[in-house]
Order: C-alpha cells, then structure tokens, then sequence
C-alpha cells in the first residue's frame, strides 16, 4: 500500500511504502555518499570517453587515448624480444645437431621451446609430452619419422599430412576392410599382436603372417620394423599410437589411421620453431 504520512516517534514524512505495518522513512541520504555516488558516475563518463568502452558493430569504440591491452602486451612481447635478439638471432643461424647441451643457447632454447609447447602442443601431446591415443608420446624412442633433431624440426615446421603445406610429411595406410576378408584381417592382427605378445591365437598366425607378406610387408618391412622415410610405424616393439589390443589393430586394419598435425612453420617465427624442435628432442626420446 502507499500512504505517506509523518512518523509520530521521529517526525519524519514516511515514503508511503508500508510492509506489515512497518513503514519506510524517507530520511535524506548522507551528503558524503551523494557526492560519491556524483564522482562515480562522472568517473564512469569520463572512462568510456578516454578508454576503449562502447561496442559497435565491428568493434569497440577507441576512446581518446587509443589505449589498448592488445597494444600493451605486444609492446611488453617487443621489449622482452629486444632484450633477447642477440640469443634469438643466434638461434635462427645455429646448426641445432651441433649445440652442445651445457652452451647458454641450448639452454636458452629449451626454455623458450618449454613455453612454446604448453602454449601450442600440449593439448595433444600432453602438458608433459606423455602423449594419449591417437598422440604421439614424445619422451620415448619411438618416432615415425625419425627423432633427431633435423627429423623433429622438419615435423614441427611442416605437419604431418596436413593440406596447407606441400613439405607436409605425408603416408597413408589403405582400409583392408574391402580388400580382405574378416577371417584374413582377424589372421593378420593375431600375427601382429605375435610379434610382440605371447598372448596370441597360434593356429592363425602363420596364416596371418603370409597375409602380412602380402599386404603390408612394403612399407612396414618384412619383419615388421617399420620405416621412417614413409612414416609406417614398428608393429613389433608393442608400442602403440592407437592402442594394441585386438579391437584397436583391427580398427587399424579395417579402416586405417589418419592423424594430422598443423604446419607450424606457418604460424611460429623460425626460431619458435627451432626452440621447440631442441625442447622435444631435450626431453629424453630424442635421438
């Protein structure tokens, strides 16, 4: 209800709003707090006008000071680089398979190459390399296309079989599923699963093991080792990318694999790149 009136007890005119017979004085906000509340609101004026405040259709409006937190963090990025161009440029002209593990350079580059890979890697490669399905482990000996450091940079410049760059690594597996039959690709994955586990059906596997002369021996080797110019992996060392039990290697076999991984050539500076390249080869799987 409202019903303004005087208050009896303080004399003061009630603001008409009454909750359960109380009543809502209409006593005169604090001067100090009014004068507050004015500073605020011209300090809020006076902020959209100077600084960046207001959205428009495709973007914000500049203010008067042309300040932007874009600006300041490329401006702090510019002075950090200045302060370290001499290691930068030093790093570009290094020959990577020469720098020892103990010169400032190398360390130099393992820590700016750490930064670079949890900024840029670690989502697949993991925050400590360790890999996942489907990603490469980084800290073992295991490489598809070779892991010294000249192999490593050319990885990480170029990608693997991405279509943005035509020094991409490139191999692709074919999908067995319409070339062989089930009974052929469950003998070939049990001669596989052989090479490096006793627990396999015998009475297949030398079936599989003539299906695999057959079919797969050209690039993954007569003995299954592999083979690094064309990225065909060691199938008898029981390291897996996408796993190794039977449902996994026939998935391989029925419908093949084909991981991709971005040029970053194209959108790290040269010595990100090379600073990577020593970081990953650092970790301990390097050759």
């Amino acid at each position: 209800m409202s019903d303004k009136k005087v208050d009896d007890a303080t004399g003061v005119e009630t603001t008409g709003h009454s909750w359960d017979g109380i009543s809502e004085l209409n006593n005169p906000l604090p001067r100090w707090w009014l004068w507050t509340l004015y500073a605020t609101i011209i300090w809020g004026i006076a902020y959209t006008i100077a600084y960046p405040a207001w959205p428009m259709i495709s973007g914000a409006t500049e203010g008067m000071l042309g300040y932007s937190t874009r600006g300041e963090v490329a401006t702090q990025i510019a002075k950090h680089e200045a302060k370290n161009e001499d290691l930068v440029a030093q790093l570009v002209a290094a020959d990577l398979e020469t720098l020892p593990p103990s010169d400032d350079l190398h360390r130099y580059a393992v820590s700016r190459g750490g930064a670079v890979f949890r900024a840029n890697c670690s989502q697949c490669h993991g925050s400590g390399a360790a890999g996942a399905i489907g990603y490469p482990n980084l800290l073992d000996d295991d490489w598809l296309w070779g892991g010294d450091i000249t192999n490593i940079a050319a990885t990480v410049a170029h990608g693997i079989r991405n279509e943005t760059d035509d020094d991409a690594r490139w191999s692709e597996m074919p999908a067995f599923d319409e070339i062989l039959e089930d009974a052929e690709i469950a003998a070939v994955v049990e001669h596989v699963i052989s090479l490096s586990s006793p627990d396999h059906d015998a009475s297949i596997t030398n079936q599989g093991a003539a299906i695999f002369a057959e079919n797969c021996s050209a690039c993954h080797g007569e003995a299954a080792l592999g083979n690094r110019d064309i990225g065909a992996p060691n199938l008898a060392d029981a390291i897996w990318l996408y796993g190794g039990d039977r449902s996994a290697l026939e998935h391989s076999v029925r419908n093949a694999r084909f991981g991709q991984m971005p040029a970053w050539g194209q959108r790290l500076s040269d010595a990100d790149v090379r600073a990577v390249s020593v970081y990953v080869h650092a970790l301990g799987g390097g050759e």
